[in-house]
């Protein structure tokens, strides 16, 4: 079965990566960084990127300035191949940056939204939806313009006829204003991680926080960094162990690629467990290289690396 046309909507941001930093920033002072990279960012985009990448035919919805950062960002879509005629682009605003402080497997971001956070509902393209079968939105805490119309879109996502995906990313304001009794019967497939799901439903344990989601969700696929990762639909549960890699430059982007990894498959009509197994597999993959997409060159070095995990496995 050929897998499902994918339309992504989401924030469009640049990456300015530091790396090997010689501590933590105090005001008034100034630390060295041993390593920097600049690469595509955003959650939205690190995902369409991939998910293209692995062969699956992706389009993108989102703003991006008038700038070199914007054209950058649409140059870096289309090297994968990302469909990027519904990205519009503002003389009215800069587009957005992350400075990414990296330390091993934690990292610090300070993030300036700029044009994402005036993508709106009617900027997504309804009356081509007929084109695809799948929809997929990421980072809803960053996007302003959408946050209040989140469940009436994938409301009319449903209704045409789309299976649908959401990832939440953290809250910067720390508020966690989803509707999520509203808006998650509406969505296929929920990719929280544990630190999301846990302050999203305000529990204290993970178990506690599934319960409270069980009467609304479809589908969740849970990201466990070191731990792997889960996949809960009714009264189904499957945990899946991670895969290590001899190789680690840093783990940008290794939760949007759980995600293109878990939904390559899903969209192709694959079982949930075959699923999350790609899920860890592509996360893993995405560590390998700095920045969320530098894993993701070609069709031949992505089949390289995903053997060379496998084998370190044995």
């Amino acid at each position: 079965m050929n897998p499902k046309k994918l339309l992504v909507v989401g924030e469009l941001n640049v990456d300015l990566i530091l790396n090997n930093i010689q501590g933590f920033p105090k005001l008034g002072t100034e630390i060295v960084a041993g390593q920097m990279n600049f690469t595509l960012g955003s959650s939205s985009a690190i995902m369409a990127s991939n998910i293209s990448a692995l062969g699956v035919d992706t389009s993108f919805c989102g703003m991006v300035g008038t700038d070199d950062f914007g054209d950058f960002i649409l140059q870096q879509l289309r090297q994968k191949n990302v469909d990027t005629r519904f990205i519009r682009k503002t003389a009215d605003q800069k587009t957005g940056i992350t400075v990414v402080m990296n330390y091993e497997q934690d990292r610090a971001n300070v993030t300036y939204c700029g044009a994402m956070d005036f993508l709106t509902i009617s900027e997504i393209p309804w009356d081509h939806l007929k084109e695809y079968g799948h929809f997929h939105l990421s980072n809803f805490f960053l996007q302003k313009g959408i946050k209040n119309q989140i469940t009436d879109i994938f409301r009319k996502a449903k209704a045409a006829g789309l299976t649908t995906s959401l990832d939440l990313q953290w809250d910067p304001e720390n508020k966690w204003d989803f509707d999520y009794q509203s808006c998650l019967p509406y969505v296929d497939v929920f990719l929280p991680n544990e630190q999301e799901l846990l302050a999203l439903t305000r529990c204290t344990s993970m178990e506690a926080g599934l319960e409270e989601l069980k009467p609304y969700n479809n589908i969740i696929a849970l990201k466990m960094g070191d731990k792997g990762g889960m996949v809960i639909s009714g009264a189904e549960r499957i945990h899946k162990k991670p895969f290590l890699n001899r190789v680690f430059a840093d783990a940008i982007g290794a939760g949007d690629s759980f995600n293109a990894g878990f939904l390559q498959k899903f969209l192709s009509g694959a079982a949930l467990e075959e699923c999350l197994v790609n899920a860890n597999l592509v996360g893993s993959l995405s560590t390998t290289e700095p920045g969320g997409t530098g894993a993701f060159t070609s069709p031949e070095t992505i089949a390289l690396k995903k053997q060379q995990i496998l084998d370190h496995q044995l």
